[in-house]
């Protein structure tokens, strides 16, 4: 039986590639792949893709792909010696003109030649996800002259954020208009963009991938302190399939004391408004190199849950851990328990809105009535998948399934809390009314229903009609009268 909600994100790299591993991490519970573009090259992304591909033909199964663009690169080059030790009042100098590989105690060139464009004396610059901590004390031309307030470690190409944010680099790089077309040539169903400070830069985003040839929807990472801001975050939540509560360079940005109250904020906003969300960075950080995690990471990905997350993700524990199969096993585990509790449960959402249409309507009566019954299931004949992503912003225990043979709509629901993909041939049904019967002959088949359970059915009264979702229907399994 189906009994796990929250969806996991895993990213695939080197300690991926060996196929038991991989098989090991697919077969604990992943549900959604990320491909990381800030890593490796178009082979090596397009042959891991292939392999989950494979292993869903062989195991009957749908696993979304998820390609995360890399973004612009605002950070330092290199050093002489790979790497310098600062110290707390030290003096150092960011150097837009000095060559790569030519740092020194005290110079490094940056990546990112408007840096100091962008800054004035006063301002705060964190190094290596804050590590590192420079007051900018004056900029002469290319040269940014600051003090150093925390010291430690510098190595080579560290990124660069500035506190409260402001910097002026474009979300979409040259690079990442390349992987625009990589993304498409795998197919991918899910393209994350990185430091997007508006709106517009999901626009640009989805209008490049559709002249690519790709129908992947768009994630916004949320990573910028300018993305915080009430109007700001609102429309780029609209224009956005989900967001990406992307802790690290955030937590930079605005300072992790204020991070647990914005992850808050950004999940209800999503949900509030029909989108998606993942939760993202060092959810169990730990297990890169130990078989456990600790408490903390526990709490973490647990409280993540009982926010409401569509998605929980793993990064570096999948991609280069020591651990990945016993990481991905930690967190469906954590999510199963969390989900127990009656506050994963309950639902306010709309209960006191206007709803825009019928098919939204029949969704959200679709979910109260099936908490009221005790429904087993509730099962949704659908094109695009957006009946099954309204039912899934109502918390509940009652599995959904989007029922279709739209291929691409059912690896896209493979990320919505609650929602299960399943295909059904509804050209095998003779006549369009008697869908129910597939519909329950179906789940029998995945044993997600018996004789006695109720199952509550949404369709479109005309097959293949995008968004003319508007008949329910209750029926109990073992009637016969579908």
């Amino acid at each position: 039986m189906i009994n796990r909600r929250t969806k996991i994100l895993a990213t695939l790299g080197p300690s991926t590639d060996d196929p038991k591993v991989l098989k090991g991490i697919l077969d604990a519970g992943v549900n959604v792949i990320r491909i990381n573009f800030s890593h490796n090259n178009e082979k090596e992304h397009l042959e891991r893709i292939a392999q989950v591909r494979k292993y869903e033909k062989e195991n009957d199964t749908f696993i979304g792909v998820l390609m995360d663009l890399q973004g612009p690169k605002i950070r330092i080059s290199s050093f002489i010696d790979n790497k310098v030790l600062l110290s707390r009042g030290d003096q150092f100098t960011l150097d837009a003109e000095l060559p790569k590989s030519e740092g020194t105690q005290t110079a490094v060139g940056i990546a990112y030649k408007q840096l100091p464009n962008d800054l004035s004396a006063g301002n705060t610059l964190l190094l290596d996800d804050g590590k590192i901590i420079l007051k900018v004390l004056q900029i002469d031309g290319p040269k940014i002259l600051t003090e150093v307030l925390q010291g430690g470690t510098l190595s080579n190409n560290k990124g660069i954020n500035l506190r409260g944010g402001g910097l002026s680099a474009s979300a979409l790089t040259e690079k990442d208009k390349q992987d625009i077309h990589t993304a498409a040539k795998a197919d991918a169903d899910y393209v994350a963009i990185s430091f997007p400070i508006h709106a517009d830069d999901i626009r640009q985003t989805k209008r490049l991938l559709k002249e690519a040839g790709s129908n992947a929807s768009v994630i916004a990472k949320i990573e910028r302190a300018e993305a915080l801001q009430e109007d700001v975050i609102n429309e780029i939540i609209q224009e956005s399939a989900g967001i990406m509560v992307a802790r690290g360079d955030l937590g930079v940005e605005i300072g992790d004391p204020q991070l647990p109250a914005q992850q808050k904020r950004l999940i209800l906003l999503a949900r509030a408004n029909d989108r998606f969300v993942i939760t993202a960075t060092q959810m169990l950080e730990s297990m890169i190199t130990s078989p456990i995690p600790t408490r903390a990471e526990v709490f973490d990905v647990a409280n993540a849950v009982l926010d409401g997350t569509d998605a929980v993700m793993l990064s570096a524990e999948t991609a280069v851990g020591a651990h990945p199969v016993e990481a991905v096993k930690t967190m469906s585990d954590v999510c199963l328990e969390a989900e127990k509790s009656p506050t994963a449960k309950v639902s306010h959402h709309r209960l006191h809105e206007h709803f825009e249409g019928i098919d939204e309507t029949i969704a959200m009566s679709s979910m109260y009535a099936a908490n009221h019954l005790g429904a087993k299931v509730v099962a949704t004949l659908t094109q695009t998948g957006k009946t099954a992503l309204w039912m899934s912003r109502i918390s509940s225990n009652i599995a959904i399934f989007a029922m279709s043979d739209n291929y691409k709509t059912l690896k896209k629901v493979t990320i919505y809390r609650g929602v299960y993909p399943c295909y059904i041939d509804k050209t095998s049904a003779d006549d369009w009314n008697h869908v129910n019967t597939h519909v329950i002959e179906n789940l029998e088949d995945k044993s997600q229903v018996e004789k006695g359970d109720i199952v509550i059915v949404t369709k479109g009264m005309h097959k293949d009609k995008s968004g003319g979702t508007n008949l329910m229907k209750i029926l109990r399994v073992g009637d016969g009268n579908y």
